[in-house]
Order: C-alpha cells, then structure tokens, then sequence
C-alpha cells in the first residue's frame, strides 16, 4: 500500500502522537458515559440514479429505519438517533419524509454541502455565501435549522470532505469558508475523519479551528475543547469521529484502518465497536463523558446493511448489553446537534448529565 492511498501522511504522526500522550484516567467512582451519534451524507440520487430509484431508497429508509432504531434504547428509552446531512442541490421533495422521521424521534437534519454541485461555480467568498443562505432560507420552511426564538442555526459537512478548499479548487475554492459557516449560524463542523488529504493532522479530538482566509485547510490544527475553558472568538468547533489502525484477523497483514465509516466495505462488527469505545473522543478535564460519531452514505441500497441489517444490529445489542448497566456505564443515542449541546455544556463546566443537556444551546428544530 502506498502512503498516499489511505491518506497516511496526513493524520498517522498525529496519530501517533495522540496514541503516546499520557491519557486522564475516568474517575472509578462515578459513572462513565457514552455518546453515540450517526452522521449520514444523505444522497438519495447517488450512483447517478434516477428519480424512481431516489424515491424507493428515501421511502426504504421511512419504513425500514423505525424499525431497526426502535429495537435499540438508551439509558433515557431514547432509540438510536440519526443525523441525515441533506444536500441542497438535491430534490428538496424528499424533506418532509426526512422531517416526519424527525418529528416521530428519530433524528434531525442538517446541512451537507457540494457547493462545486450548485451554480454559480466555481465559486468566490460571496456565491458560497449566498448558497448556505439559500440553503437556510430552503430549510427553514420545513423548519429545519430553526430555533424557538426564530434564530437559525446548523451543522455541516462539507461534500468530498473538502472543508476550506482542502482538496481543491475544483471541489471548494474558498479559503475563507470556516469564516462564512460560522457567520451564517454554522455551529460546528462534522465532517471528518476521512482517509485523503482533507483530513486534519489533529485527530480524535474535538477542537477550535481558527480561520486563515488566504490559506486552505485553517482547521489542520486548532485548540482542543476543555472543561472550564472560555469558547475562543471566531473559531469553530469540530467534532470528529475516531481513526486509528486496528487489529483486523481477517486482513492479510492483520491491521485495518478504521475512520468510522459504516458502509458495503466496512460492516460495523462486534470487533470495531469495541474500537470506538476503546478510542472514544473525550473532553480535557471531563474523562466520564466518551463521545463516538460514527458516518455513513446510507442512502444507496449497498450501505442498507451497514445502517438497519443484522450486523449493526449485533453491535448495538453488544453496547447496550455491556455499556448501559446505569452503574459503570450509561449509553445515550444522540444527534450531531445534541453531541455538540454535551459538549458545551461540558465546556462550560457542568459535570452532570441530565435529560435537558441534550438541548443545552442549541435547541431543537421546530419541524413543520
């Protein structure tokens, strides 16, 4: 294997660094807390598929999935949640299928963004502007991105990974973007880890990155978030899943890379659940709270398995059995937007989970 083929170069000597740093042990007299959150770049038309096609795997989804989430509960009888990244320059059609999956409890939606897909393009600081402000406008009909008091606000991941012109002009093109996210109600940015140049040199770690408008790729390394620490001023939070290597016994070599993907190719085992837990993302000062974020594709009819077949049901059977006892361990299914309100509230020097931190900053869309 080549170096460049999996993106080595770009995230194994943070990797390294991240596997030898001394590590704050949980304290054994409280319980340890597991966050579980899926993140799907939801394209119904992927592969190039027609509109028949799109159609049968969104209303697949809108049966299937209730199903599949309604057999797993968390500490709270909450089932597993799902975040559907929805591009806009797909058919807005589809939303109110998504919508009613949120307004029944299983998910929410959020913004997943191919600006090279959308015209203008190739785009300037101000086009890539005027998109997400679409995107909001579009959204927020449904009520997407909309809040109590009539503020909007969202997350992102970005298409191809190519968050701040990171994998090319002919992807992004804008190396200001970090900037204009968080200036349009961007809360924070979901879209990593990944196995190309895009991803950042500081991995399993929920960070600040700070723009630098002339310079691609700002978010490479940032501040990590930490309990008691003031948010930094014009810095967005990023929160990203575990990437590691892995003991694989099937691999020729025995080792795998695992960026958390759930797919055909990567089928959640019992073996890389125990993975994530073991390489779970945690808050410095806060080693009680363990945060998984697992990615999907999970529209196209090969992903089906990895998202509502029998093996992620296996895994999530194991985590429930062994991680939800409510003594040692408690488990909580949670959305990237309820993922991102613990880890404020966290920040913010809360030790204590409770029912209402899911909503702590960011409250919940008032779908129509």
């Amino acid at each position: 294997m080549r170096i460049a083929d999996r993106g080595l170069r770009y995230w194994l000597p943070g990797y390294l660094w991240h596997l030898l740093r001394p590590k704050e042990k949980p304290d054994s007299t409280q319980p340890i807390h597991l966050f579980v959150c899926i993140v799907d770049h939801f394209e119904p038309f992927n592969g190039g598929v027609g509109y028949e096609a799109a159609l049968k795997r969104v209303k697949t989804w809108v049966r299937e999935y209730p199903k599949f989430a309604d057999r797993h509960l968390d500490s709270d009888g909450k089932p597993i949640q799902h975040t559907w990244f929805y591009p806009p320059h797909l058919d807005h059609g589809f939303l109110p299928d998504l919508v009613n999956l949120c307004k029944s409890g299983y998910g929410d939606i959020e913004m997943h963004l191919h600006h090279n897909h959308m015209e203008p393009f190739p785009d300037t600081s101000e086009t890539l502007r005027k998109k997400i402000l679409k995107c909001i406008d579009d959204y927020g009909k449904f009520g997407i991105f909309c809040q109590p008091d009539g503020e909007l606000r969202f997350a992102f991941i970005h298409g191809d990974w190519s968050l701040d012109n990171s994998g090319g002009e002919h992807l992004c093109g804008v190396t200001n973007e970090l900037t204009i996210l968080r200036e349009c109600g961007c809360y924070a940015d979901f879209t990593f880890p990944c196995l190309n140049i895009s991803q950042p040199a500081m991995v399993n770690q929920i960070y600040y990155a700070f723009d630098d408008i002339l310079k691609s790729k700002s978010y490479n390394k940032g501040v990590p978030v930490s309990i008691l620490k003031k948010e930094p001023k014009e810095a967005l939070m990023i929160i990203q899943g575990v990437i590691g290597i892995r003991y694989e016994v099937n691999k020729k070599i025995k080792t795998a890379i695992d960026y958390s993907d759930l797919s055909l190719n990567n089928n959640p085992t019992v073996d890389r659940f125990k993975f994530w837990i073991k390489n779970s993302l945690s808050i410095e000062g806060m080693p009680n709270f363990k945060f998984i974020k697992l990615h999907t594709h999970g529209a196209p009819e090969n992903n089906w398995e990895a998202n509502f077949g029998d093996k992620i049901n296996e895994g999530f059977y194991y985590i429930e059995e062994y991680y939800n006892d409510n003594e040692k361990y408690i488990l909580h299914y949670v959305t990237a937007r309820e993922m991102f309100n613990i880890v404020k509230s966290v920040e913010s020097g809360i030790k204590k989970f409770t029912k209402e931190t899911r909503d702590f900053k960011i409250k919940n869309y008032c779908y129509k």
